[in-house]
């Protein structure tokens, strides 16, 4: 099942808790949240203490996206305030294979990131050992972008790459997001599918992430 993620960083974090009320009233069951650190990528957004205030406002999923230099020192704290998921950059962490046993052992689901130009080639290796993959399809550190087109080959050749290696990895898409190219996502293979602007700057969040849930729906993953 296509999982629609609204991504907190494009909502309003006067009103946080109302705008994750209304994503959960139009069907969401995780959430995404962008943590950068002024150094990985050239903005600063949030950190532990936020992750922690949301996770007492919701029972949704939270998908943590750590945009930042050493994430070995901080992913446990992450976990210990809410995430469910949290995932790090293959181009951030030294050690990866180190890093994801720790975000497993501190009780979280481990994701590795791609940004879009690494190729999926450099996951033969490790995908075996990660809960799930997120591409970035826009280059991070700002929301609003548009998505990058050759992102969705490598969303089908990371398939193939599931497929050969009979492993039930979620494929999760970060970025340029919208009603217009969602069903090509979906039919690219990707199964979490975080998106930002399009819902919390579409004026009514929660039929955003209704008519998104739709067309997920009706989307079909097309065979390799």
């Amino acid at each position: 099942m296509v999982e629609i993620v609204p991504s907190i960083l494009s909502a309003d974090f006067a009103r946080l808790a109302e705008e994750i009320a209304r994503v959960e009233r139009g069907g969401a069951t995780m959430l995404h949240l962008d943590v950068m650190d002024g150094h990985f990528v050239p903005n600063i957004t949030i950190g532990p203490p936020v992750v922690e205030s949301v996770r007492r406002t919701t029972r949704l999923h939270l998908d943590v996206h750590l945009m930042i230099e050493n994430p070995d020192r901080y992913v446990a704290d992450f976990v210990r305030a809410g995430a469910n998921s949290v995932s790090v950059h293959y181009e951030a962490a030294r050690h990866l294979d180190g890093t994801l046993g720790m975000i497993r052992q501190a009780g979280a689901m481990a994701g590795v990131v791609l940004n879009p130009a690494t190729p999926i080639s450099v996951l033969e290796d490790v995908v075996e050992v990660a809960d799930y993959v997120l591409l970035m399809s826009v280059n991070p550190g700002f929301g609003g972008q548009g998505l990058v087109g050759y992102v969705l080959e490598k969303a089908r050749k990371l398939v193939k790459l599931r497929q050969k290696k009979k492993l039930a990895l979620p494929i999760e898409i970060d970025g340029g997001v919208h009603r217009d190219n969602l069903a090509e996502v979906v039919r690219a293979g990707c199964d979490w599918i975080v998106t930002g602007s399009a819902v919390f700057h579409s004026g009514d969040a929660e039929s955003a992430v209704r008519e998104f849930r739709a067309i997920a729906a009706s989307a079909t993953a097309i065979p390799c």
